[in-house]
């Protein structure tokens, strides 16, 4: 409903009206609507055309006057989904019908009612390589066969719930596909345009906000919100201009920009912020390198990553096969509302970073850490690279198992893709060959790649080196890069060799890509066909030869890297817009489904992949008394959503491996723990299931152990981590988690937040909160907790021995006392801060979470 009319106004040669929000903004401080930042007009708009005229001028002086102490709503226009957390969020809905229904509601009623896109892309792994010419289809036969369960339950949404639209399983990556389709970047509706807005179940979602559209990554829970018709609160964030200068120097990826912006934006701590990238540098990136910047953002902490509207997005919109009409639509209205770059050079900031694009050069990342920027220059003197010897039959110190063009990062952007074809095309004129215990596999994030690749004469190149397409999914960056060959992975372990990954994705956390695979590197798509040609990480990339000619001339990486002129060429003459239109006017053809007529889900039994949620029975239904709370584990920091809930393969020793075969699951099909979120009984067992995982409450020698271990107290007895929680479970036993700064970073997913309430965890206290984590904390109602600073679990001397009480009011920000009663009965009153930041997350908590809080809303109306 347009409550705010007097500022409707027509939308110049178009047929639709906007809200204009210049008129709104500068009616309350004249001339300020030219000063605001392109995310705060975007921010103000949706206020004008959707706040209470009430509040409007109170929550549009929290944008005019940068104030930071009323919460404000935000509607975002669409959800996003992948369908590890869209399925599982989409769980929770079945769940909260079947309650409704129980406590005398009408089920049906109970549908998203923002728009909702489920893509089917993350429950593909690389069972069957790229040297493979039918791996392919072996993988998805593979992905259909493991996934029965949960596909069929998603089929089932299709058709029961309203406003949910499916793409299945084999088409591509939900950010591409949202960048190259999905997103209209303007939105026309009931006759309105507005700026199109998402919110979206990956953390990766600002991939889309080089199109100038703010989408920010959110949990499943935090998305359930928005579905649902809540407005998402939030105060005005922190919004810092980035001023890109310079040109790229010859030879410089995409990826080595993002790599190295990805380390200068973490050490100027933008963690949360809404970063904007403009200057004379941005103007000259396309929109594909300029999504491969926004992909990264939270790599480099931040929440969104903008770009300005300007002629590069209205030529991508041409090149994508976007409609005139709607091309047309998104030139008039970033012009006429101030949406358009050349509008906004007097657009204030409270910070103003600048990075320099002509000091990039060669770059990699890791290990372990995507902001950790490693010059290929620098590989000797990092020690990375070093002297070692092929001997027949083995493989070599630093070998590389896995070598993958993967991720959405990399392959939306063809001067990328293209880059590793031409090279992969010059190896083979020269003969090189890949190393055999190389894995390599390419899994564009959409079809398109493939039919440039074609025109072009590229994917046979890429195809003779071992990069033949695998999948259209994410894949290798998400842990999916399934097994190796048998006997490569019996020397890793039998030599205990140092083997690694290199992969273009965006993820190189510990344990992340491979279990054998100890550390791993993020690169270029060319470095990664690289180093399938070197086949160890200990290799000067730079300066060692890959092989001789047939003249027996040493062939180096620069003898096989293209020239910008050779990938522009390609890029120009090969990428059309009716390559898009082939792929997506079918994918996005509209299914005549008919309605389910039965608005409840009839759940399987014996599922490891779907079960009703208990979210109204056991832990979830207790009352938390944030009393006598003892510690599940005590942790450092950097703690990663990784750590907290994996989503890799699921080993036969583990606790989810034993409960999976207990319930009749072949091994080879115990796929990812990410595809069993949906059956909590599955999932929990991945809670703190990393064997990465340091709990600084089991040490030996003083030396912390690492492993997924954890200590039951008061007996002092050190178990596998799931049995300490089923001990803690049975006793009903209340838990908290104590940890250091930057808790839950990584990959938005809610089960690092579900695990740890269902355990019986009532509150975490750490040094800080990466920003969605701690969201989906209070959705499932645990209670974040922040040290004040220079306190931390070292000053306080904890082990693990204490017993914990919070004591104060709950209110947003409030100061509450953490008391904690020592072994030796000492109690310590330390103060700390409630993370609960608004009003209305701790209405959410109160509920017991998000959930809760909207079933209680629904009956009472």
């Amino acid at each position: 409903m347009n409550i705010n009319t007097k500022y409707r106004k027509p939308l110049a040669g178009s047929g639709l009206d906007f809200f204009d929000t210049r008129e709104a903004v500068n009616e309350i401080s004249p001339g300020a609507y030219e000063t605001l930042p392109y995310t705060s007009r975007v921010l103000a708009e949706q206020l004008v055309r959707r706040c209470d005229p009430d509040s409007l001028t109170d929550c549009l002086k929290q944008i005019i006057d940068r104030k930071r102490d009323l919460d404000f709503p935000w509607y975002p226009a669409r959800v996003v989904c992948h369908d590890i957390l869209g399925q599982t969020a989409l769980v929770d809905l079945a769940g909260l019908r079947d309650a409704i229904a129980d406590q005398g509601g009408d089920p049906a009623k109970v549908n998203p009612v923002v728009e909702t896109q489920l893509i089917v892309d993350h429950s593909l792994a690389v069972e069957h390589a790229g040297f493979d010419p039918e791996a392919f289809d072996k993988n998805r036969a593979i992905e259909e066969r493991r996934n029965e369960d949960r596909f069929h339950f998603i089929e089932w949404c299709k058709t029961a719930f309203e406003n949910v639209n499916v793409i299945p399983a084999g088409n591509g990556i939900m950010h591409q596909i949202n960048l190259e389709k999905m997103s209209p970047v303007v939105q026309a509706k009931n006759g309105i345009a507005y700026p199109d807005t998402c919110v979206g179940t990956d953390s990766h979602t600002p991939h889309v906000d080089a199109l100038g559209v703010i989408a920010i990554g959110v949990g499943g829970l935090e998305a359930e919100t928005v579905m649902l018709g809540r407005p998402s609160m939030m105060r005005l964030p922190d919004i810092v201009g980035v001023n890109l200068t310079g040109k790229r120097q010859p030879g410089i990826t995409a990826t080595d920009i993002v790599l190295a912006i990805t380390e200068f934006l973490r050490n100027e701590r933008v963690v949360s912020s809404y970063l904007e990238f403009f200057g004379e540098g941005a103007k000259d990136l396309t929109i594909g390198d300029r999504a491969t910047i926004s992909n990264m953002t939270p790599e480099y902490g931040a929440t969104a990553g903008m770009f300005y509207i300007d002629e590069q997005t209205i030529n991508y919109l041409k090149l994508t096969g976007r409609d005139d009409q709607q091309v047309e639509l998104v030139e008039q209205y970033a012009k006429q509302t101030g949406l358009w770059a050349d509008d906004l050079e007097s657009a204030k900031y409270e910070r103003v970073l600048e990075f320099d694009l002509s000091t990039v050069s060669r770059n990699m990342a890791g290990p372990s850490n995507p902001h950790r920027r490693l010059p290929t220059s620098e590989l000797a003197s990092r020690g990375i690279s070093g002297e070692w010897e092929e001997k027949e039959g083995e493989l070599p110190d630093g070998a590389v198992i896995i070598a993958a063009i993967t991720s959405c990062t990399n392959t939306s952007n063809p001067r990328n893709v293209v880059a590793a074809g031409l090279l992969a095309k010059k190896a083979n004129e020269l003969g090189l060959v890949r190393k055999p215990w190389v894995k390599s596999s390419f899994a564009p994030g959409s079809k398109v790649a493939k039919l440039y690749l074609e025109e072009a004469g590229l994917l046979p190149e890429m195809e003779k080196l071992g990069f033949g397409i695998v999948a259209y999914a994410c894949t290798t960056c998400n842990g999916m890069s399934g097994a190796l060959d048998p006997k490569i992975q019996q020397e890793i372990i039998d030599r205990d060799l140092y083997a690694t990954a290199v992969l273009s994705g965006n993820r190189n956390f510990d344990g992340r890509i491979h279990p054998y695979a100890k550390q791993a590197f993020l690169a270029s798509p060319p470095l990664v066909v690289a180093y399938a040609l070197a086949g160890s990480i200990r290799f000067d990339i730079e300066r060692d030869a890959l092989g001789t000619d047939k003249q027996g001339n040493p062939i180096y990486l620069n003898d096989l890297w293209p020239t910008d002129e050779e990938i522009d060429a390609v890029v120009g003459k090969y990428v059309k817009p009716e390559q898009f239109n082939q792929v997506y006017i079918q994918m996005f053809k509209l299914d005549d489904d008919v309605r389910n007529s039965n608005p409840l889900y009839d759940w399987r039994p014996m599922s490891t992949y779907i079960r009703r949620p208990p979210y109204w029975e056991g832990a979830l239904a207790g009352e938390r008394t944030l009393s006598g709370m003892r510690p599940l584990a005590v942790l450092g920091d950097n703690i990663t959503t990784d750590h907290l809930s994996p989503s890799n393969a699921i080993m036969a020793s583990s606790a989810a491996g034993e409960y999976l075969a207990k319930m009749g699951v072949p091994e080879e099909d115990f796929n990812s723990y990410a595809t069993h979120r949906g059956d909590h009984l599955t999932a929990q067992r991945a809670t703190f299931a990393n064997p990465k995982l340091f709990n600084e409450m089991v040490k030996e020698d003083d030396e912390v152990v690492q492993g997924s271990l954890a200590r039951i107290e008061p007996e002092g007895k050190v178990t596998r981590m799931w049995e300490a929680i089923e001990t803690y479970m049975n006793r009903k036993q209340p838990l908290i988690v104590v940890a250091g700064a930057d808790y839950g970073q990584g990959s938005s997913r809610d089960w690092a937040a579900k695990g740890v309430r269902l355990a019986g965890v009532e509150a975490i206290v750490a040094e800080g909160f990466e920003r969605i984590h701690r969201t989906n904390l209070v959705g499932m109602g645990v209670l974040p907790l922040q040290f004040k600073q220079g306190v931390n679990r070292n000053t306080l001397e904890l082990d693990g021995t204490e017993l914990y009480d919070v004591v104060g009011v709950i209110e947003p920000g409030a100061d509450l006392a953490l008391v904690i009663t020592r072994a030796n009965g000492e109690k310590v009153d330390v103060p700390v801060t409630c993370r609960l930041d608004t009003a209305d997350e701790v209405a959410v908590y109160e509920a017991g979470g998000v959930l809760q809080r909207f079933a209680q809303d629904f009956l009472a109306q």
